[in-house]
């Protein structure tokens, strides 16, 4: 029985269509790909905060987070007072209107200051992150992937700072920099670069050793592709992890620093300054102390819990087992 020439028609015509177009089979899967990834992205990400928000400690700390973020963009245009006005006659008057949280030792809205504070005491967090994550970061990649002397030399330097604990080290640098909100950034920013450095370089070492990572070099992938398409996308749930532990550390390191009279300088307010401007007042009002040193807590509780919850979240092993 002879087979009928016209069922092969359209796979021909189709097949001589691509190749005159000068598109070849796997051009076209590739542009399936890539026209799929954006949607792919929005799912994954979706997802990622679904999982995230059925973990009760994510949720509580997606929560703390949120309202601690939404009180350090809006909290000033809250605020009913300015925050350095002093009312000399309502010193120390507890909560009540018009001071619904009362007023501190020289008669300042301790409100509007928290308010005001929250906006300072995350920013220099932030901007604390953002500064170790874009130099410890890429140092413990290079270091993790490279590996030999760079490696050695890197892991020696940041052992040395190791050495010191945290806020003694802080303190050094602050007292030889100067007691100036720059000047803390820069401390705060060489205090926490050796623990973003080791954290990326383990978590570099440890995706190194995959086999698809020797598939690449097989390939004749250059290093920079290799880092950046295969190694980084296998670190982000360490790096993500990471970055809001240390900004919790650096958010209580700041406050710590300031309430030793090194961090943020008054009039200025920060939840650390008030600690510190207030102590000497802890019995007659105890809310000008312990309302700013509960707004700490809980942010720094918040971002902790955040960081566990992605942890669990983005950790395929942790999700299998769980």
């Amino acid at each position: 029985m002879k087979a009928s020439p016209r069922a092969f028609g359209p796979t021909q015509s189709a097949s001589t269509d691509t190749a005159g177009a000068g598109v070849s089979a796997p051009g076209v899967r590739e542009q399936s790909l890539d026209a799929l990834r954006g949607p792919t992205r929005t799912r994954s990400r979706a997802n990622l905060l679904v999982r995230l928000s059925r973990d009760r400690a994510g949720l509580v700390g997606m929560i703390l987070v949120g309202l601690t973020l939404l009180l350090a963009v809006f909290g000033p245009a809250l605020a009913p007072f300015d925050p350095t006005a002093i009312f000399v006659r309502d010193r120390l008057r507890p909560p009540g209107p018009p001071y619904w949280l009362g007023t501190d030792e020289l008669g300042r809205d301790v409100l509007s200051r928290l308010l005001y504070g929250a906006r300072i005491s995350v920013l220099l967090s932030v901007v604390v992150v953002v500064l170790a994550s874009a130099i410890g970061i890429p140092a413990g990649l290079v270091a993790g992937y490279y590996r030999g002397a760079l490696d050695w030399v890197l892991s020696r330097c940041m052992d040395a700072l190791f050495a010191f604990p945290v806020i003694l080290l802080a303190l050094a640098l602050v007292a030889v920099l100067g007691s100036d909100t720059r000047n803390l950034v820069l401390a705060l920013t060489i205090v926490f670069v050796p623990g973003s450095t080791r954290l990326t370089r383990a978590a570099t070492l440890a995706a190194s050793r995959h086999e698809f990572i020797e598939a690449a070099r097989s390939s004749g992938a250059s290093d920079v592709r290799i880092m950046f398409r295969h190694v980084v996308p296998n670190i982000l749930a360490v790096v993500f992890v990471q970055i809001t532990l240390i900004l919790a550390f650096a958010m209580l390191v700041e406050a710590s620093l300031s309430f030793l009279g090194l961090g943020v300088q008054p009039p200025a307010a920060s939840w650390g300054s008030m600690l510190n401007g207030n102590k000497a007042s802890l019995q007659q009002g105890p809310w000008a102390s312990l309302l700013p040193g509960l707004c700490i807590m809980l942010a720094v509780l918040g971002f902790n819990l955040l960081g566990d919850g992605l942890r669990d979240t983005l950790d395929p092993s942790l999700r299998q087992t769980s």
